[in-house]
């Protein structure tokens, strides 16, 4: 999907549960009768929602990739002061409200976007004459807002289920679905989907980055787990794993780099692109469409004043890292923890300590510290000239992808799944092709204690990929593992609802908002 140029979705989507949006198009109408009357308009559709799921994951500061890192106890805000990007440094300090901006800029993009699998879904449902290829484009659509879906019952409870577009001004004030509401809906749009999508190899290389069988039911994996319902996502990990439509990359390292783009590993990424060689004066900085990923130049260590970082003189065959903007750096707790056992090999591709910055060349500009820093500096996702443009501007080109399931999470959350099912040998043997891509000792361990381990994996594995603080939330770990920063048992296991949710849905109000706030 590296390039999408969609102009449709001006009359295909709309944003949030408002009623000021019925004023921008029909609802739930198409522009034309002639419209998604055959297999191309219904792929182009389904792709409108791709590109959605890429601004959402990039969109400048509030993008829903790094918000949902925030509050973990694996990063930091980091940039050049507490004050700068307000909206990052509370969540990740838990200042957190109903009012943040980043919060509401996700929801709103959330229910646009399944505002749009709606319309594939709907219409093309409706045709008594699609094709055998449309039928299952609107599977894929129902996996695109489960995958939505589940993210937002993860981060704000139960929410308005919306899976029909609204026809009428009062169809958009819609109260919270309960919780268990929402993982129904979600685990009926998976099933629909696992039934009719192709498996990864079935794809094309330009369309590999398209929701396969294996990307459903991995994220079918993950709801399972939320609700606790461990044989069930055994199950659906279990098949998932045993299509062998994937492996782990051999190297760690490696994965994140554009030549491992929709590689082996990958069960389902977000696409970016260089290609638009973007300027300082045609960055789409007010609509949030760009196609290259913004996100790693603002979250790359900052390199622009004091208490920043200096690359001036850094060996690149040593330490390949660029600087940017300074948001999301490392804490000493992640850096610790890899760092304690210096034969994992995943270190290199994750952090490296002060130690080894100085090493390749690095300093301090003025011999300050940075805003945040904790001694670590982050390597996954870092910047580097190669994955940017050498003909536009390099700080607005990268075209580094977002790795959004990766089989290692697969793996992970199969052994988790068998060990609260009580089959800690096929969890030892899920863990064990892991660790041995790390190059670590296997685990051995049985029950809790196994369990413990698991959860010491996944933070080294998945850090950095929004993925730790909710772990922590589901597995009621989180006051233990976050009390100290800021963490409020009872509060912060989820988001507020937007204030303007609030204010604008007639059928919720300040009683419906999530404890705490």
């Amino acid at each position: 999907m590296k390039k999408i140029i969609y102009s449709i979705l001006l009359i295909l989507v709309f944003a949030a549960c408002k009623k000021e949006f019925l004023e921008v198009a029909p609802v739930g109408q198409l522009s034309s009768d002639n419209f998604l009357k055959n297999d191309n308009d219904v792929k182009l559709a389904v792709i409108g929602v791709y590109n959605k799921i890429q601004m959402n994951n990039s969109n400048a500061w509030n993008s829903a990739y790094f918000i949902k890192n925030l509050p973990a106890d694996d990063t930091k805000s980091g940039g050049p002061n507490a004050g700068d990007q307000p909206q990052y440094t509370n969540l990740n300090k838990f200042n957190i409200t109903s009012e943040n901006i980043g919060i509401t800029a996700i929801w709103k993009a959330y229910y646009s976007t399944i505002s749009s699998c709606n319309t594939v879904i709907t219409n093309v449902g409706a045709n008594a004459d699609a094709t055998a290829g449309m039928k299952t484009m609107v599977g894929e659509a129902k996996a695109l807002r489960a995958f939505t879906y589940l993210d937002l019952v993860v981060m704000f409870g139960g929410v308005p289920l919306m899976i029909v577009n609204p026809a009428s001004t009062a169809e958009f004030n819609q109260p919270r679905a309960t919780v268990e509401e929402v993982y129904a809906q979600i685990e009926t749009d998976l099933k629909d989907a696992i039934a009719v999508l192709p498996v990864k190899s079935a794809y094309a290389a330009v369309d590999k980055f398209r929701f396969s069988k294996g990307t459903a039911q991995a994220l079918l994996g993950k709801a399972y787990l939320y609700e606790k319902k461990y044989s069930d996502a055994a199950t659906v990990l279990g098949a998932c794993i045993s299509s062998n439509e994937y492996q782990l990359e051999p190297d760690y390292t490696t994965i994140w780099s554009k030549e491992h783009e929709f590689g082996i590993e990958s069960v389902f990424e977000v696409s970016y692109t260089s290609q638009e060689n973007y300027g300082w004066g045609n960055f789409p900085w007010g609509s949030n469409n760009a196609e290259s990923n913004i996100e790693l130049q603002l979250e790359a260590p900052r390199a622009d004043g004091d208490g920043s970082f200096d690359f001036s003189n850094m060996d690149l065959a040593k330490l390949d890292l660029s600087g940017g903007w300074g948001a999301n750096l490392p804490s000493k707790k992640i850096g610790d923890l890899l760092y304690s056992n210096p034969a994992d090999k995943r270190i290199k591709g994750t952090v490296v300590n002060e130690a080894g910055y100085f090493a390749a060349g690095g300093k301090y500009q003025a011999g300050e510290y940075p805003y945040d820093y904790e001694g670590y500096l982050r390597l996954k996702y870092a910047c580097k000239a190669s994955e940017t443009t050498t003909t536009g501007q390099p700080e607005l080109n990268y075209g580094t992808n977002y790795r959004i399931i990766r089989y290692a999470d697969v793996l992970l959350m199969a052994a988790e799944a068998y060990n609260k099912s009580s089959n800690d040998a096929a969890a030892q043997a899920e863990l064990k092709k892991i660790t041995d891509r790390a190059g670590i000792n296997e685990h051995t361990e049985a029950g809790t204690a196994l369990f413990d381990q698991i959860v010491i994996e996944r933070a080294k594995e998945l850090c950095f990929e929004g993925n730790r603080y909710w772990d922590l939330v589901r597995w009621g770990l989180a006051d233990q593992e976050m009390k100290t920063i800021g963490f409020l048992k009872g509060k912060h296991e989820l988001f507020p609802i937007p204030l303007t949710e609030i204010l604008s849905n007639t059928a919720m109000g300040e009683a419906a908002q999530n404890p705490g706030y």
